[in-house]
């Protein structure tokens, strides 16, 4: 299944039925007067988040939605069927946008199911229109229209921690090592295409979802290589674990690389918390590891961690604690949307 996150869709809600005009028309009933039923009402277009998706690309093949037409009302006071409504089921964490890349609704948990298109309502039959002035009206009302819109639907991923990173630092690697995540692994430089999701099972009680971002380069941020395209999926993580391969000659640029791409993309990824790993220490000998991380350090002002995903050196200890981190933002959130506490006597 390939990836995708990010399409344009065409939806449209049904047209109402339109009212009958009909008389009642039984033998020894001289007057039986209106009896036209009303339209039905044009079918909903709904969107509606839910679990077991990871990508969009049964919009692929298919991006013009309809929502069925209301059947028109008949005689004998029959109403006309609403139309069938028409709903877009998306992964978690899709975001909805109008033509012009406005927010229309974040989809951000499992279950959530909101009207994009309501159906244009029936007409009315000629029987509302009796009275006594004009006991045989000879009209009724058409149908309302439905809506028309083009929206876009954009994919970020829901997960609690994010690997960022140059190209070939090691993080579908790190990946593997941390879940039971399969992503491509090489023995040749290549750099991942599409983002890959984990669930790290570190205990019992301790997981979370740990997200693999496609490298960036320098200029990304201008469109460079794949761009700051899949930084959208990082938006929502708690953590970013920042991979740099020890094996380069400059390890400080690397991380100014990145840091820099990272800050002109902006939407809060320079401020969420950050753990900086030096990674595949397993090919390095020991006075090389103390000499790159030395110089990490320098540049980063931060404390350094050593990993290597390949031999699954401090991977544990890593992750344990980014989970402490995801823990204290949880935390965090559900404090403030909690409150100042009312106080009472």
């Amino acid at each position: 299944m390939k990836f995708l996150d990010q399409v344009k869709v065409y939806v449209r809600s049904g047209n109402g039925g339109g009212g009958a005009v009909s008389f009642r028309r039984e033998k020894f009933i001289e007057y039986g007067g209106p009896d036209g039923g009303d339209g039905g009402r044009g079918g909903d277009v709904w969107i509606e988040a839910v679990e077991g998706l990871n990508t969009l690309i049964d919009y692929r093949y298919q991006q013009h939605f309809r929502a069925g037409t209301g059947v028109h009302g008949m005689g004998r006071n029959r109403h006309g069927a609403n139309g069938e409504d028409v709903v877009l089921k998306v992964p978690v964490g899709t975001e909805v946008l109008d033509e012009d890349k406005q927010l229309i609704v974040d989809m951000d948990h499992a279950g959530q199911r909101v009207l994009l298109a309501k159906g244009g309502n029936g007409g009315f039959g000629n029987t509302h229109f009796k009275g006594p002035v004009n006991q045989a009206p000879k009209h009724a009302n058409p149908g309302l229209d439905g809506q028309e819109l083009a929206i876009w639907l954009r994919l970020k991923l829901i997960a609690d921690v994010g690997l960022v990173g140059l190209p070939n630092a090691g993080k579908s690697t790190f990946l593997a090592a941390a879940s039971a995540a399969r992503p491509k692994i090489a023995d040749y430089p290549f750099t991942t295409l599409a983002p890959n999701l984990g669930m790290v099972d570190l205990s019992l009680g301790e997981r979370f979802i740990l997200a693999d971002i496609p490298g960036l380069i320098e200029g990304a941020h201008e469109g460079a290589g794949i761009g700051t395209r899949f930084l959208g999926h990082v938006e929502r993580t708690a953590v970013l674990i920042h991979l740099v391969d020890g094996t380069q000659e400059d390890v400080a640029q690397a991380w100014r690389t990145v840091r820099h791409e990272l800050e002109a993309y902006g939407e809060g990824l320079e401020d969420k918390s950050e753990i900086l790993a030096l990674n595949k220490i397993d090919a390095l000998d020991e006075e090389t590891i103390a000499e790159k991380a030395a110089e990490l350090e320098a540049a980063a002002g931060v404390k350094v961690r050593l990993v290597s995903g390949f031999a699954g050196q401090g991977v544990t200890e890593l992750l344990r604690e980014a989970y402490a981190l995801v823990q204290k933002h949880k935390g965090e959130i559900a404090a403030e949307e909690a409150g100042p506490e009312d106080w009472r006597p």
